[in-house]
């Protein structure tokens, strides 16, 4: 591979067979996060912790993105070690997955032994050592998604397609990772395969989500390993670094001599000196150019439509379309419900991953990417929109079934019509796991704040609404009755709002970028 510089743009992209090699850690990553997101909230519900609790806890995940994935970037850009500069993160990353599995895995076992009473609904020591758990894992995934977006955005040389179709595979590998974890997570009986799983402590439901993460740990250390034995990095250095960033500033004569001078007393002391890591961030935010400023904008708000949809998916299948609760009588209809989320979670990843390797002819056809994700965010509002029509259909059905004495499982129409809506919502899925990381990449090209730290930065247009929703999903949803309609009503309101700023106020990249002299992201 050539060297992971800020001159790469200079150099040829790298192969595509190593592109596609780094890209595919992402169906590793999205292995464990599938199942976090299709299995944890009940597994959380079933330990003890209430509905209106259960999304505080996932605040775990938007805090550590907060914090990990610029604090990762900024030091993955200015990493000397002999290993390169993306790669020790990835390694990183994967063995802090392993512990945080073994710890979420293993959570009630641990609690028992630690002396939770199996007769108290709430299992206090388990949910302690799974909250643990879930916070190592959303730093591990921080710690590996952030470094493999930029090592791929450095293979790609800066290249507008090269790097779109990088981004494209990565989301196509999200998707292959969603397939494997849904289906895992769909099947019922996936715990015989280690018969050790279940235990006093840990019932069927919780056995199966411990084979299932056994099964991603071996997954992303096969493809981590691959990748990194593929990929070579040269080891960075400061002074290349630095001399870099000044190519291409002849015509302003001023800047180059000031900044040759700074490289010259770095030079001096042997040693680069780096800004602090706050005041890149600050300079980052202070430096930001228009187009990256309507980049985070639209990003948020199609974050803020997502993350509840993401947050209570399946959860809106048990109680909503399947008439279940966590516990009780009809704890048998929650379950149920839940396992056929799962299998629109399936549904959902398949159409991900054949539009994500469409994207980049659809682009060409609509006249731009900005487009297509104007028209993804629509398709996003309409479908979170159609939740409220199944959720009615749901109850009529439920209604009629009781005063005729018939089974209270939904009929085929309403489980078709809810499924139709996960498999759609692949669409606009892909699209988000794409495009806006590529322009973040096209944007960022010209900036002095390496690939790392400007994905660190568009990360933070995604954490922050995730940390909103997470702090007030729950009390609304109680407020309304328990559901999950008012959040997926308020992200239908969000997504419409981001289309419609895609259209307007997002800049069109321009075609074959070249990089100038400005330090502005």
């Amino acid at each position: 591979m050539e060297p992971a510089s800020e001159a790469a743009q200079h150099r040829r992209p790298s192969p595509l067979r190593k592109i596609i090699a780094v890209a595919s850690i992402a169906a590793g990553v999205q292995f464990g996060w599938a199942l976090q997101l299709s299995l944890l909230t009940p597994y959380v519900q079933l330990l003890g912790v209430p509905h209106t609790w259960a999304s505080f806890i996932w605040l775990c995940g938007p805090v550590s993105g907060m914090i990990i994935q610029p604090l990762v970037g900024y030091y993955s850009d200015h990493c000397t070690s002999r290993w390169g500069r993306r790669r020790p993160f990835i390694v990183a990353g994967t063995i802090l997955v392993i512990l945080a599995v073994i710890l979420i895995g293993f959570a009630a076992d641990i609690g028992r032994a630690a002396g939770d009473n199996p007769e108290k609904k709430t299992k206090v020591r388990a949910v302690v050592v799974f909250v643990i758990g879930f916070w190592v894992l959303d730093v591990a995934n921080n710690m590996m998604q952030g470094p493999c977006r930029a090592l791929l955005a450095d293979m790609s040389g800066h290249n507008q397609k090269k790097t779109r179709t990088a981004n494209a595979y990565f989301s196509f590998f999200m998707a292959v990772g969603n397939v494997l974890g849904y289906a895992a997570g769909s099947y019922s009986d996936f715990h015989k395969v280690f018969p050790f799983a279940q235990t006093k402590a840990c019932d069927v439901y919780c056995a199966n989500l411990k084979t299932c993460f056994i099964f991603a740990i071996i997954l992303l250390v096969i493809l981590t390993s691959t990748a990194v034995v593929m990929v070579k990095e040269r080891p960075h250095s400061p002074t290349q670094h630095q001399q870099s960033q000044t190519k291409g500033e002849d015509e302003k004569k001023k800047q180059k001599e000031q900044q040759q001078e700074e490289e010259d007393d770095d030079e001096e002391d042997g040693e680069e000196i780096p800004s602090p890591f706050f005041g890149q961030i600050f300079s980052a935010f202070g430096n930001l150019s228009r187009p990256m400023w309507m980049l985070i904008l639209v990003t948020s708000l199609n974050w803020l439509a997502w993350f509840g949809f993401l947050l209570f998916d399946t959860d809106w299948m048990g109680k909503e379309i399947y008439g279940g609760t966590v516990d009780g009588e009809n704890s048998n209809l929650y379950d149920k419900g839940v396992h056929a989320g799962s299998l629109g979670l399936m549904l959902n990843s398949v159409v991900l991953g054949l539009m994500s390797l469409a994207i980049e002819p659809i682009a060409r056809w609509m006249g731009g990417v900005k487009r297509v994700w104007g028209v993804g965010n629509f398709i996003l509002a309409i479908c979170l929109a159609l939740t409220v029509a199944a959720t009615k259909m749901a109850r009529s059905h439920r209604h009629e079934a009781a005063a005729a004495g018939r089974s209270m499982l939904p009929s085929a129409e309403v489980k078709i019509f809810a499924w139709a809506i996960f498999a759609i919502l692949g669409i606009p899925q892909a699209i988000t796991y794409s495009i806006p990381f590529a322009l973040a990449s096209i944007y960022s090209s010209s900036s002095g704040a390496g690939q790392g730290l400007s994905l660190g930065v568009l990360n933070l247009a995604i954490v922050l609404p995730q940390m909103l929703v997470s702090v007030v999903s729950g009390p609304v949803d109680n407020l309304f009755g328990g559901g999950n309609l008012p959040v997926f009503v308020a992200g239908a309101i969000a997504a419409a709002a981001s289309g419609i700023f895609a259209f307007t106020v997002l800049p069109t990249p321009v075609p074959h970028y070249s990089p100038s002299p400005s330090n502005k992201l």
